[in-house]
């Protein structure tokens, strides 16, 4: 993503945000300074700043002749992750409470869907998780993995290099295929996920670009138990295959 669509991620226009990105690099502008440099009409130029202005992007210099000012990035940012977080906190408390989730299937697309399905089941853990990824797609979600570690949660993890996670019980799975439970693969599969969160919910899939990624989730108690077990297997597995070793050194 460049800049401009960073920008519209924060709910700017692609006008305001070009015209933001204008002033953070010219200084103080006006109106027909700022729809010269950019090409556009002044009317344009005047209905981009005034929009800055209204979502707190740009501030006005009424001296000899107006001009506008851009707010910091840092600044804007920061205002408007405050001002989404009041907003989530008031519709909390307003909205009719969501209906308990049942057992359906859903299907979510996208890597960044996921990555956000992911992150937020983990904010959702009151007891226990068992997740199976590589190592790089455990270093995504590190932070959320260590506070549940910190809150003393459970926290079982089988990935494909040796990773440390105070706190964690760490399966390190080798070369094998872990996250499709399959042995003998020559190479694991980077982006396959296996997700349980307290034995009532779980998410499957792949996580690869944001085209191709997609994974199912469900609370399906079928689906749990099935992903359960197979992790419940390729534990032992890895701990048959750790004895064997350890006795082999012995001999």
């Amino acid at each position: 993503m460049d800049n401009v669509e960073l920008l519209m991620s924060f709910g700017l226009t692609r006008q305001e945000a070009r015209v933001y990105i204008l002033l953070l690099g010219e200084g103080a502008l006006s109106g027909y300074e700022a729809a010269k440099r950019l090409g556009i009409s002044r009317s344009n130029a005047y209905a981009a700043l005034a929009g800055l202005v209204d979502k707190g992007a740009a501030y006005v210099a009424e001296e000899q002749a107006v001009q506008y000012h851009a707010v910091s990035i840092k600044e804007f940012c920061s205002n408007k992750l405050h001002y989404m977080e009041e907003l989530s906190e008031t519709l909390e408390r307003q909205i009719p409470k969501q209906k308990q989730e049942d057992a359906k299937y859903l299907t979510i697309r996208g890597r960044r869907h996921i990555e956000d399905k992911f992150r937020n089941m983990l904010k959702e853990v009151k007891e226990r998780v068992y997740l199976s990824v590589s190592a790089s797609v455990a270093d995504l979600f590190r932070e959320e993995l260590a506070e549940l570690t910190a809150q003393n949660k459970k926290v079982v993890l089988l990935t494909d290099e040796q990773y440390i996670l105070d706190g964690a019980i760490i399966y390190y799975a080798g070369k094998r295929s872990f996250a499709s439970g399959h042995t003998g693969c020559e190479e694991t599969v980077d982006g396959q996920i296996r997700l349980i969160t307290d034995s009532s919910y779980a998410l499957t899939g792949e996580l690869q670009d944001e085209e191709t990624s997609a994974c199912l989730y469900s609370a399906n108690p079928n689906l749990v138990k099935l992903l359960k077990d197979a992790l419940a297997n390729e534990i032992k597995l890895i701990e048959i295959e750790g004895k064997s070793k350890d006795i082999d050194k012995e001999g």
